[in-house]
């Protein structure tokens, strides 16, 4: 028996969602400490409107990479939030480098195919 290469992608992403899923009911986020983040030697800025991301969150050994909007940064380090799998908002300080630009979709992606 094969597999669905039309639909494989969605099934991927499926399964990421239900292990990241996994991965936050184990317990809150890491985040970088007051030292790395040295608030008082680094200016802060605040996002008015929140912005969507996609980031690298560490929870204990695992990581995942999730939807998230950035709440505030300074040169080295982006404060984020997301909402966890019971609703609950997660938060965290996380380096710089792993925060991205969120993922556009492909509009054709859920267009069904005749």
């Amino acid at each position: 028996m094969g597999t669905n290469k039309r639909y494989a992608h969605h099934y991927d992403e499926m399964m990421d969602a239900k292990i990241a899923e996994g991965i936050m009911r184990t317990g809150a986020p890491d985040t970088l400490d007051s030292k790395q983040l040295a608030l008082g030697r680094e200016a802060l800025t605040r996002a008015p409107i929140p912005q969507p991301a996609r980031a690298w969150v560490r929870y204990g050994d695992h990581s995942i990479e999730i939807d998230v909007e950035v709440v505030a940064w300074t040169e080295k380090a982006i404060a984020i939030r997301w909402p966890g799998p019971d609703g609950t908002e997660h938060r965290a300080w996380v380096w710089a480098g792993a925060v991205g630009h969120q993922r556009r979709r492909d509009p054709q992606e859920n267009r069904s195919r005749t």
